[in-house]
């Protein structure tokens, strides 16, 4: 079994960016969206990517922006990532020349093989519980609405925190986790110790 890759987002701060890689963190996330009280503007972004190690993914978080929005963001801050939670279609989200995954917003009556199947060009496909706005609402949703066999990675996100995310991986076995909310002391504000504990949640279930 695969090793579970871990994506910390919303970080805004340059110590919660190295409390997410020492912690040993995958991927980090900047929020691209200002209405959220995790958004940095490009110049903040470009500084914190900058602390990045090697192989660590910086990703850049959108919510339905114009083509010229994510090319400004693509051009000051070294995104390897992109991804969409709004209503993007797949021309939109693949017409920006980089990698890129598509949230679902997760609910009772979600056909997630025909959200899958209308991105087929996305790397990943991330499933967030269904809130008002868009993402960081630590809310979770009912697992057992994913279909057993989609046949592309899946990106677990909603409502994970340290508590939750082992029985999560447990029982899901998604080839990532996202978690935003769940690691913060207040809005954008990451803590240090619930990052390794939720980084460790992961490592333990993956045995």
């Amino acid at each position: 079994m695969s090793r579970t890759r871990i994506k910390i987002c919303g970080l805004t701060r340059p110590d919660d960016v190295r409390a997410a890689v020492d912690a040993g963190a995958d991927a980090i996330g900047f929020v691209f969206y200002p209405p959220s009280p995790r958004a940095v503007d490009f110049g903040r972004a470009a500084e914190l990517a900058a602390l990045l190690p090697p192989f660590v993914t910086a990703v850049g978080l959108f919510v339905n922006p114009t083509r010229e929005f994510v090319a400004a963001a693509c051009a000051e801050v070294p995104l390897q990532l992109l991804q969409f939670h709004g209503d993007e279609t797949e021309a939109e989200c693949a017409s920006h020349g980089r990698p890129w995954i598509k949230a679902a917003r997760v609910r009772a009556g979600t056909d997630l093989v025909e959200f899958c199947a209308s991105h087929a060009r996305a790397r990943g496909i991330l499933l967030d519980a269904f809130v008002d706005g868009y993402g960081g609402g630590g809310k979770t949703f009912d697992w057992s609405l994913i279909p057993p066999r989609l046949g592309r990675p899946l990106i677990l996100s909603g409502g994970l925190n340290p508590s939750n995310v082992e029985e999560a991986v447990r029982r899901v076995r998604p080839w990532a986790v996202d978690v935003s909310s769940g690691v913060e002391v207040a809005k954008g504000i990451k803590d240090a110790a619930r990052i390794a504990a939720f980084v460790a949640g992961v490592r333990h279930a993956d045995g």
